[in-house]
């Protein structure tokens, strides 16, 4: 029975092996028409009705990815509640990734990022502009273009050292106190992220 199983197991293997595997292509560079089965299919079950609006259709395509490497980044960085950078072009962006700061450069290999606690910088010549963020996710995209996506952020220069020290020792003081799950996590939180404004402002 093993031998048999075994067998089957081998030749499944290399009948799929030997199947050629198609990319895919990135959703960018997805037409933001419908498909037109899913058309066909929608107007035999529901014909007085118009097909509904995917989330590509709102999308606007990525240009193609340029022959040779640009001099500039162009950065995206938005927030839930406001648009800090759009398609602003920079010299290098460097992030608080989770691996550690990451500086971004055009022509950087497409990744995604998650964002920590940390300082964003944002260089253009000999003007460096940093944010403190809280959390996030960076999107690098093959034609430079960097899209930024923070919960929160907050410029540098509007942080007030006084109030992070004295957040610090709140917070601590309530993770020393917490007696259940949630009151430890919170104090947590609250520890890590004005420890990290506490060293961005310091170093």
């Amino acid at each position: 029975m093993f031998r048999q199983a075994s067998r089957l197991l081998s030749r499944s293997v290399a009948v799929a092996s030997s199947k050629s595997v198609t990319s895919r292509a990135f959703s960018t560079e997805l037409p933001s028409t419908l498909d037109s089965t899913f058309v066909e299919a929608w107007k035999k079950v529901a014909p007085n009705m118009d097909p509904p609006q995917t989330p590509s259709s709102f999308m606007k395509p990525r240009p193609s990815t340029p022959s040779s490497i640009p001099t500039k980044l162009t950065v995206n960085f938005v927030l839930p509640y406001a648009s800090e950078l759009s398609g602003k072009e920079v010299d290098m962006v460097i992030i608080p990734a989770s691996t550690g700061q990451m500086g971004v450069l055009p022509g950087h290999v497409p990744t995604i990022a998650e964002l920590k606690p940390g300082i964003m910088s944002v260089h253009e010549g000999t003007d460096v502009k940093k944010y403190f963020v809280s959390s996030g996710f960076a999107f690098l995209h093959a034609n430079s273009v960097a899209d930024i996506i923070a919960i929160e952020a907050v410029p540098l220069e509007q942080i007030d050292p006084s109030q992070v020290q004295k957040g610090l020792a709140e917070f601590t003081q309530k993770l020393a106190s917490a007696t259940t799950d949630l009151e430890k996590a919170e104090a947590q939180i609250g520890v890590e992220v004005h420890s990290a404004i506490n060293a961005a402002l310091s170093g």
